[in-house]
């Protein structure tokens, strides 16, 4: 998900108290994993009701589950959903739907490692999580936007990152809409009376904000394949030709680099679909939203590279809690830098992440607050996360690059999206693929940078002795908070020599080195590679 879009279709939600034991506050069923759901919608032109029939097929893990829950918005203030019944094998099955929560009891416990499918027959006008609003043309669209927990507001889910499912959507909608939604094409079917069933189904699991519907009248093109996946762009009809200047270049090179990197592309398909009434992207399994001024015939590497690598990262491979989003997040900002390095040069990677460094510095002024934190406010209220965890989430993994070494970290992170394709992880699982590959001790490396809510402040002072022909280097950290454990490469520039680069480390107030130099040195430099995130000034004595 992009940060930098707009925030207005996003409501206050809330989420039930913390269970025990878990990291983020959304209490969790342990006797109850989601399998797959099946959702059937019926939208409509003349009201901003729809009607829907939702199945969802439940494994028991447990032996003796009674009741389980289902998220799913409860009326108020004239939205929300209106549950009419619930059914199991085609037997009605007793329920109470209060407080944003469908309760299902069982009439027998069903025994460990038994599935069983659910029905609930509901109506509503969603608050949230499915939008009907007109494009910048006036026309009359719907687009839902789950992220992160708007799911529940019209579709009855376990609604956390944690259960993964399956799922499919059968749309029913005037004939002049076309329909996109996660995973394949299944069917087309006009009804008659101006109606037309579309089915989508996705084969792999994924989280329940993931699923995803966009139904407007759209320019349809299927323009390439690559790496074996189907490329799509569904945009307005007056934006088709920005709109391929605009995504196809772009999509064809974030597949082709990030298949290569990473490993395979997870999904069946991928849009680049253009949506009403929203800034930014939104990375929905298999489809891209993009707001609609998005547009602009100009190709948006950048852009379509962090919502692309989402599909990887946050997607296939997807946050355990709420506290790890930036797996998520933090993933897709630095491999948005990587494409900009293999398609733009390490110049223009360079740039990116000086700039990121910058904003960094900036924001720990301000909001001192790690990386990994506890109860995520920005979830609960339904925000994007603070912008450190994408631009200090994506440094970690530079810096980690720099540490490890760029071809042991590649190795790392194909070995990490191999072990938790379609499931999830935490950073836990992410620190033990990296030692592993890595042959080094990295719990220090993650609570310094993930775990702290500031950076360090180098201050290095050098001086030259020309009779010894010595470069005398002190570097002293200068923040507040306890000394960090850096490793800091020093660029040295004598008159008509190549610029040599000397290792520093420091895991004190302060180090001092001195270094051979046939000449008093022409300027002494931190950092040159731009790996270390530090505030840094360099004085010569």
């Amino acid at each position: 998900m992009d940060r930098n879009r707009t925030l207005a279709w996003l409501a206050a939600c809330v989420i039930l108290a913390a269970a025990p034991g878990f990291a983020d506050d959304y209490p969790r069923q342990p006797g109850v994993d989601a399998l797959h759901y099946t959702f059937r919608v019926i939208l409509s032109d003349s009201s901003d009701a729809i009607s829907c029939e939702s199945t969802a097929e439940l494994g028991f893990v447990r032996d003796g589950v009674t009741r389980f829950w289902l998220d799913l918005a409860s009326p108020r203030d004239g939205k929300g959903m209106t549950v009419t019944s619930v059914s199991s094998e085609g037997e009605p099955v007793p329920y109470q739907h209060t407080g944003g929560r469908l309760t299902i009891t069982l009439a027998t416990a069903p025994r460990s490692g038994e599935r069983r499918a659910f029905t609930v027959r509901y109506h509503g006008v969603p608050a949230a999580g499915l939008h009907i609003v007109a494009n910048r043309y006036g026309q009359r669209t719907f687009f839902s936007w789950n992220w992160p927990v708007f799911a529940r507001e019209w579709l009855p889910v376990i609604d956390h990152p944690s259960d993964k499912a399956t799922s499919e959507f059968l749309v029913t909608a005037p004939a002049h809409y076309q329909v996109v939604a996660n995973g394949a094409l299944v069917e087309e079917r006009d009804l008659g009376g101006g109606a037309r069933l579309t089915h989508w189904k996705e084969s792999v699991p994924i989280a329940s904000w993931l699923n995803n519907i966009g139904v407007a009248e759209f320019a349809v093109r299927h323009f390439d394949t690559v790496r074996g996946v189907p490329l799509q762009t569904w945009v307005f009809p007056r934006d088709r030709e920005a709109g391929v200047l605009t995504f196809e270049d772009p999509m064809r090179q974030a597949i082709d680099f990030f298949s290569e990197y990473i490993g395979p592309y997870p999904y069946e398909k991928l849009a680049g679909v253009q949506v009403s009434q929203m800034g930014g992207g939104m990375e929905h399994a298999s489809e891209v939203f993009y707001g609609e001024k998005t547009v602009t015939g100009n190709p948006a590497l950048s852009l379509v590279a962090h919502e692309v690598s989402h599909q990887w990262w946050g997607d296939s491979v997807t946050e355990e809690d709420w506290n790890d989003a930036w797996l998520s997040e933090g993933f897709a900002t630095y491999f948005a830098a990587l494409a900009e390095e293999h398609y733009r040069g390490r110049d223009a990677f360079v740039r990116v992440m000086s700039r990121s460094r910058s904003a960094i510095l900036s924001m720990e002024k301000t909001t001192p607050v790690p990386v990994i934190h506890d109860n995520l406010a920005e979830i609960r209220d339904g925000r994007a996360p603070i912008g450190l965890v994408y631009q200090k989430g994506a440094w970690f993994l530079h810096m980690l690059r720099a540490t490890i070494g760029s071809d042991k970290f590649r190795t790392g992170i194909r070995s990490y999206y191999r072990r938790h394709r379609d499931a999830n992880a935490s950073t836990a699982d992410l620190e033990a693929v990296m030692e592993q590959v890595s042959g080094q001790k990295l719990d220090w490396f993650f609570e310094q940078w993930l775990r702290r809510g500031d950076s360090p402040a180098i201050v290095a002072q050098w001086s030259y002795d020309a009779t010894d022909k010595r470069l005398h280097l002190e570097l002293t950290q200068t923040q507040d908070a306890r000394p960090f454990r850096l490793l800091v490469k020093v660029a040295v520039q004598l008159p008509g020599l190549p610029e040599r680069i000397v290792p520093v480390s420091i895991d004190s107030r302060s180090a001092a080195t001195e270094i051979d130099c046939e000449k008093q040195p022409q300027t002494v430099t931190l950092d040159p590679g731009v790996e270390v995130l530090m505030e840094a000034r360099t004085l010569q004595k």
